[in-house]
């Protein structure tokens, strides 16, 4: 991220609207903004981080914008412009306002903080916020790119989880936690691996043997099979011609049977030839003459007839009407009494209704009577179960009285007794398990103290004086090799010359450079053995400290495990002491006394059982007494009820004289008197209706029939001349056509001759008769036809049908035995498979089920972060050791924790807190720059951003020299430095600058230094 431009008004103290302008400060590399204390030199900073993040860095968002609007402003109003992305290549707005409340000033309206991206010369809105635009969050980007006061060491302080969290989400590292997606590929082999052993298990019968077997099988049923087609072939031929032959024999000898069937019914066809001939010529001639004859003789009948039954019809209807017009005179005077007769019958219907209230008011009573009894049996019950309840509250009061709190109390103080028990019994077999380690941590040690030697006191006097030898044979080496640097200037010395050391003019004894060398490597081994003595040494006496320690934590278990014993034993106490202050002596009397209260427990409960019992009882009886009471209240009403209504009854009688003997008969037999009359009155007045009704018919009847006797005896006449007419042409033709015997010639016109059926047969007869002699000629020409054998022709075709079932039977199984090889050969291919995938498939598994080990926990992720740490110590190592004058380095340890490497104390480690304040800004610098390198490379960013608020104030003069060569030399790495203080020796030796200064009117005023 680089700065281009940020616009503020109204935080803090920025009243009027200043723009800070980035391109000539970021141009230069390293640029500072200077001003007094309090004049808005970090108010800069916190409007950065309010126009990316929206809040600062002393004052939230949230309930707290009210104290960063300035007090003369009615908004607060940022705009920041920045460059990011790849390579920093895109340009964005940060925009964030907010204004006062109009109605209550003191108050701000909730923020708007928008984010644009420059097209062109546009400005195009965007739904990103901060984090997806640079690519961290604000905590990060507050320890790698803008680092507010006083906040400087936050990354340095940070502990190894949340500093190795950070690592991850600046660098992306999420992307090697492979956990998930190794355990999904691990599921997905190990299904695999299930369905080959599944599909393997259905194909362990197919084998390489079996395979060969049915091969062999399907060899010889080939050979079989061609050797029976052969045969099949050539009977199949000799059968064909036999079967042809069959079938002519066949129709040789069903042609000579149907010739023969054909003479034996010629004379009867003959006969019917000449009665066809007599029937046609007597049904086209004489027949129609003949049905004419038939047809008027039934006219005449039916005339005759006709005529009689009319003059009979004609006295009927005389005497019936008069026998109708008496009825209905008597119907007439009838329906004439109806309404007389209609009185009695409500009368009588009064009557059954009396006598069914009267039986309502002996059941009423009746069920009164019924009631009574049952009340007194209810009620008596009702003093019983009352009595009983009674006696069952006196002999629950008579029962001791038991304390549920005190029988729990003692069950508790059971359970602790045995538990207690339980506790101690494993502890002391704990503690003697302990004593016998312990003996053993003993023993080592004076193994171990046996082999310091006897002049020694113990093995720390063992080890001072070890050192002690190496360091005089190391003094000896440094002796030897200052002897042997000086032999290099042993061939410049001349006798009588000085010496150029000592200045002596006499060399009596020059050093011998051979003697020097053998001298030099006896020390050299000499050397090696003492410190590998020192190192044995060593790891004897770490040896000793593990056993003591050891033996130091076994005894304090010990310890602890006795102080536990007689914890538990003092809890057994006080437990038996608090039975004992019950009155109880041990154990046993406990639990008779559990069992005692848990006895007169069960009784109290079996009472009360019987108690609640005893009420449900006492309820549900009570509930029917009452239903009883109200049903004997409701019955009496009723009753009163019913007499009250006989009464009424009584007095609408209309003729009391006549009901008076019907109070005596059933009301069935008063009912179907009621209804006998009510459909005699009805039938009354439909017979008269009727009656009148069909007398009028009857007249009208008796018309009609004398207007058809008229007509009967007129056609009578027509008809008997019509037929001497015809009789005498009938008589003519059979004269003409031969007929003379008339009764013969009745018999031809009632005979059922079908004519064309039987023209039809004769004329079939006649062409079957001709094809069966032509038929017979032509087949007796043919020998094998008359000689056909049908009993060698049945040998021959069972003989062919056998030998085909058997070729059949042969090709069936060699296909069905092809199918099975083939499939075999498919099996087995894939058998050889699913084993080669299935050992792809394991040794896949377990290398999965190694990563899956790896990767647990998110393992791999914290030593991928462990690894990007010591990579940024190393980087900033660069520095750091520069600063300090390459006597002080960081190191970061398994757990991701700082250390400080201390070569001027022979390269000890020590915490990093133990560095001053000076240091420890050199040290938290130094990080924070390799942390922005770190980030530049990951952003692809040819250029970076550093912007660093105070800190120097903690640096003496010539730390402070340091620390700004430092940040001078980063223009050279293409790095941007801003630097905000109020230390004047920084505002000298940087060049480009903005200065802020607080006015009292305008508030605070940015200028720059060109």
């Amino acid at each position: 991220m680089i700065p281009v431009q940020l616009d503020i008004e109204g935080l803090y103290s920025y009243r009027e609207k200043q723009s800070i302008q980035f391109n000539a400060l970021t141009a230069a590399g390293l640029f500072g903004i200077f001003g007094a204390v309090g004049s808005g030199k970090s108010s800069i900073l916190e409007g950065i981080l309010l126009a990316l993040y929206g809040s600062t860095e002393r004052l939230s968002d949230r309930g707290e914008k009210n104290s960063m609007l300035n007090l003369q402003s009615d908004q607060l109003l940022i705009n920041f412009t920045f460059q990011a992305g790849k390579n920093n290549s895109k340009t964005y707005l940060a925009r964030y306002e907010a204004k006062r409340n109009k109605k209550d000033p003191e108050k701000v309206d909730p923020a708007s903080h928008t984010f644009y991206e420059k097209s062109g010369s546009d400005w195009v809105p965007l739904e990103l916020r901060a984090e997806d635009i640079i690519g961290m969050k604000k905590e990060h980007f507050k320890q790698t790119v803008i680092i507010p006061q006083g906040k400087f060491r936050e990354f340095i302080d940070l502990t190894p989880g949340p500093r190795a969290d950070m690592m991850k989400e600046l660098f992306g590292l999420e992307r090697f936690d492979l956990s998930g997606k190794t355990g999904a590929l691990l599921r997905e082999v190990k299904d695999e691996k299930i369905r080959l052993d599944t599909k393997l298990q259905g194909l362990e019968e197919f084998t390489p043997e079996l395979l060969a077997e049915k091969t062999e099988l399907l060899n010889k049923l080939t050979t079989e099979s061609s050797r029976v087609e052969s045969e099949v072939k050539a009977l199949d031929e000799q059968v064909r011609q036999l079967e042809k032959f069959q079938e002519k024999h066949a129709n040789w000898t069903e042609f000579r049977k149907m010739r023969k069937e054909l003479l034996d019914q010629k004379p009867q066809i003959d006969k019917q030839r000449i009665l066809h001939q007599e029937f046609i010529t007597a049904k086209n001639h004489l027949r129609p003459i003949w049905n004419q004859l038939q047809d008027l003789k039934k006219d005449r009948e039916k005339y005759q007839i006709s005529i009689t039954d009319s003059l009979r019809f004609e006295a009927e209807f005389e005497k019936e009407i008069k026998q109708l017009e008496i009825e209905e005179q008597d119907l007439k005077q009838k329906n004439q009494n109806r309404p007389l007769r209609e009185a009695k019958i409500r009368d009588l219907k009064r009557v059954i209704e009396l006598k069914k209230l009267q039986e309502n008011l002996a059941l009423s009573q009746a069920h009164l009577e019924t009631l009574k009894p049952s009340i007194d049996s209810l009620t008596t019950n009702q003093n019983q179960l009352d009595k009983k309840a009674h006696q069952l509250d006196q002999e629950l009061e008579s029962l001791p009285s038991l304390d549920a709190a005190q029988l729990s109390d003692l069950k508790s103080l059971q359970r602790q007794w045995t538990e207690l028990d339980e506790q101690i019994s494993l502890q002391k077999k704990a503690l003697a398990q302990l004593d016998k380690e312990g003996n053993s941590f003993t023993q080592t040690i004076t193994q171990l103290r046996s082999k310091i030697p006897g002049e020694f006191v113990d093995e720390n006097e063992w080890q001072l004086n070890q050192r002690s030898k190496v360091s005089e044979v190391e003094n000896m080496r440094e002796n030897t090799l200052r002897n042997m640097g000086l032999y290099a200037h042993s061939h410049l010395l001349e006798d009588g010359k000085p010496c150029p050391l000592c200045g002596s003019a006499e060399h009596p004894n020059p050093l011998n450079a051979e003697n020097q060398e053998k001298e030099a490597q006896q020390i050299d081994r000499q050397l090696t053995e003492e410190k590998h003595a020192l190192e044995e040494i060593s790891q004897l006496i770490q040896l000793l400290k593990e056993q003591h320690l050891h033996l130091e934590n076994h005894q304090k278990n010990t310890q602890t495990k006795g102080n536990e014993i007689a914890q538990l034993e003092k809890k057994l106490s006080m437990v038996q002491e608090e039975i004992s202050r019950l009155g109880i002596e041990n154990s046993i009397r406990l639990t008779e006394k559990i069992r005692e209260l848990e006895s007169s427990l069960q009784q109290r409960e079996s009472i009360l059982k019987t108690q609640q019992e005893l009420r449900k009882n006492w309820q549900i009886n009570r509930e029917k007494l009452e239903k009883e009471q109200v049903a004997f209240q409701q019955a009496n009403l009723k009753k009163e009820n019913l007499s009250s209504q006989i009464q009424s009854k009584e007095k609408d009688l209309y003729d009391p004289t006549f009901c008076k003997s019907f109070f005596s008969k059933e009301i069935q037999e008063i009912e179907s008197g009621i209804a006998k009359v009510e459909r005699d009155i009805e039938n009354a007045q439909r017979d008269w209706e009727g009656k009148v009704a069909h007398l009028q018919e009857v007249k009208t009847k008796q018309t009609t029939n004398q207007t058809d006797l008229k007509h009967f005896r007129s056609q009578l006449e027509q008809t008997e001349s019509n037929l001497h007419l015809r009789q005498t042409e009938f008589e003519n033709l059979k004269i003409e056509h031969g007929f003379q015997d008339e009764p013969r010639l009745i018999r031809l016109f009632e005979h059922s001759l079908d004519a064309e059926k039987i023209a039809r047969d004769i004329q079939q007869f006649d062409q079957r008769l001709a094809l069966a002699e032509s038929r017979i000629s032509e087949l007796e020409q043919e020998k094998e036809v008359t000689e056909f054998q049908e009993e060698h022709f049945v040998q021959m075709q069972a003989k062919y049908h056998l030998l085909k079932s058997a070729a059949e039977e042969s090709r069936n199984r060699a296909a069905l035995l092809q199918e099975q090889i083939k499939t075999y050969q498919e099996k087995l291919a894939e058998k050889i498979l699913l084993h080669a995938t299935k050992e792809k498939i394991e040794k896949r598994e377990s290398y999965l089920r190694e990563l899956e080990r790896l990767f647990k926990g998110s393992g791999f992720v914290k030593y991928v972060s462990s690894i990007y740490l010591k990579e940024l110590c190393n980087t900033a190592n660069l520095r750091f050791m520069k600063l300090s004058k390459n006597s002080l380095s960081l190191e970061i340890d398994d757990d991701n924790t700082f250390w400080v490497i201390d070569y001027l104390n022979g390269g000890k480690r020590r915490l990093l807190k133990t560095l001053s304040g000076g240091q420890t800004f050199q040290a938290s610098l130094c990080l924070a720059l390799a942390l922005a390198e770190k980030i530049k490379a990951l952003n692809q960013a040819d250029q970076s951003f550093f912007f660093l608020d105070e800190g120097f104030g903690a640096l003496d003069r010539n730390a402070l020299r340091v620390v700004f060569e430092t940040l001078k030399s980063l223009r050279h790495e293409n790095r941007i430095v801003g630097i905000i203080s109020h230390v004047e020796e920084l505002q000298q030796e940087i060049g480009v600058f903005a200065k802020v200064e607080l006015d009292p009117d305008k508030g605070s005023q940015v200028t720059y230094s060109y």
